[in-house]
């Protein structure tokens, strides 16, 4: 394994350093392992670890025409979603990342954590196939950025490819 201990996330002059030292690492742990449910959960502790003011991290997976909940760091969660439903079904079924500041004001927010203040919900998917979402919350309003946004994205898109991801999982677009 080529996992690197980096700085803290205090250590780093922007959002975009942050995440360019978590990609890296990222990219670390994903080299010689294909696994989906190790990369998942690795990616789930690394997440939880680097990124600052976080209450869950983790991963929701369509199985069976749902999002069914995967590795993750944090409290207990919501074990189910449906299409559209919460912020993880509604970017799921829109296909975009969201970002959300105060899940009060999202209508249908699941809250599974009362600790929960904002959000942010990035979909997996390969051509033609939904895998699930990444989803991280934090117990602060207006904790997620578009910086968030782009640094979650591209760990979304190093997963998807560094990972070999089995028929069950996903649900075609």
């Amino acid at each position: 394994m080529s996992f690197h201990h980096t700085a803290t996330p205090q250590a780093y002059a922007t959002t975009a350093d942050l995440y360019r030292g978590l990609h890296s690492e990222l990219g670390g742990l994903l080299t010689g392992e294909r696994d989906w449910l190790v990369n998942l959960a690795n990616t789930a502790a690394l997440l939880n670890l680097r990124l600052p003011d976080l209450n869950w991290t983790g991963f929701y997976l369509w199985r069976g025409g749902e999002l069914v909940l995967g590795p993750f760091q944090g409290k207990p969660a919501c074990v189910r979603i449906a299409r559209g439903r919460g912020v993880c079904g509604t970017a799921a079924a829109r296909r975009t990342s969201i970002v959300v500041a105060d899940v009060a004001q999202f209508p249908g927010h699941i809250a599974c954590d009362a600790a929960s203040a904002s959000e942010i919900v990035v979909p997996l998917a390969l051509p033609g196939r939904q895998l699930g979402v990444l989803d991280l919350d934090s117990p602060h309003t207006h904790r997620f950025t578009s910086d968030d946004r782009a640094g979650l994205e591209e760990v979304a898109r190093l997963l998807i490819a560094g990972t070999d991801w089995p028929a069950e999982i996903g649900d075609p677009l």
